[in-house]
């Protein structure tokens, strides 16, 4: 279901343009207040056990790096689709397909020859890890996943060849992990909707703690049908008359309880502000 809260009340045609900035301004204010009261509380979490699955290798600029790919119940697994729907979903919009990960603090290790090396542990949910093993086209995309991840966390730039070791399953040691207890909004999936427009979104940083996104919506002429879901990293719109839809990836972490909309009825956007959640 949709949050009508999201949504404030529109910004009047009798305004002046002027008054509407402020209005927005004054939106804007309030979600950083709120934001700030977010952070303050730290988001429950869980302690688990990966189980080992199998172990890659590759290497840095700082010698041999391997990544064990694990796998637990407690971590959700990502949308059930077919291998020809995602690749589908693939070719159309990269971010539009995630595999929930946890991933791991590097740990110092000895290789087979007894040198130094690194190692990170990569957990997925068990009932995909079967899934995957089964299927080399989904065990290339969770470790390309992976190794982007890890990237993208710990500043690495780490080839993007390797090798799956044959007879170890895992490097070094598997340690517990810290994974969010309360589970991310869950938008479901609303498949194909034919004849439905996607409109046009424009994001930018306002601060590094505050994106914000136009939404053109040129047919409408008010908030009113408007719904609105968003998630830690998805935004989900609707229309009535079934004019648009929008379904759209965020790159990045959102708090969806401080986020607010309003409708600008003389641009005819809608105007989404969305606090970003710490990174941890």
């Amino acid at each position: 279901m949709a949050d009508s809260k999201l949504l404030a009340p529109e910004l009047s045609d009798a305004e002046s343009m002027g008054d509407e900035t402020v209005r927005f301004q004054e939106l804007l204010l309030q979600a950083s207040k709120e934001l700030q009261q977010a952070q303050t509380d730290r988001p429950e979490s869980t302690q688990i056990q990966p189980q080992p699955g199998f172990c890659i290798k590759t290497n840095s600029s700082e010698g041999k790096v391997f990544i064990n790919i694990c796998h637990s119940p407690s971590i959700p697994p990502p949308v059930d689709v077919t291998e020809d729907e995602l690749l589908q979903m693939l070719e159309e919009d990269q971010a539009g397909f995630r595999i929930p990960m946890s991933l791991g603090e590097p740990h110092a290790e000895l290789d087979a020859k007894g040198q130094g090396c690194t190692a990170y542990d990569v957990a997925v949910n068990s009932t995909f890890y079967l899934r995957m093993q089964n299927s080399d086209f989904l065990r290339e995309l969770v470790v390309t996943i992976a190794r982007e991840g890890l990237e993208d966390k710990y500043g690495l730039q780490l080839n993007p060849e390797w090798r799956m070791l044959k007879y170890r399953p895992f490097l070094g040691s598997i340690s517990q992990q810290n994974i969010r207890s309360r589970q991310r909004p869950r938008i479901q999936e609303l498949g194909t909707l034919q004849g439905l427009e996607r409109p046009h979104m424009h994001l930018w940083l306002e601060a590094p703690d505050l994106l914000l996104a136009e939404i053109d919506l040129p047919k409408l002429d008010g908030a009113g049908g408007l719904t609105l879901e968003i998630g830690e990293n998805l935004l989900v719109m609707g229309s009535p008359q079934q004019l648009y839809h929008l379904n759209a990836s965020i790159p990045l972490r959102i708090n969806p309880e401080a986020s607010r909309a309003a409708f600008h009825r003389r641009r005819k956007q809608l105007m989404v502000s969305m606090p970003l959640l710490s990174v941890s």
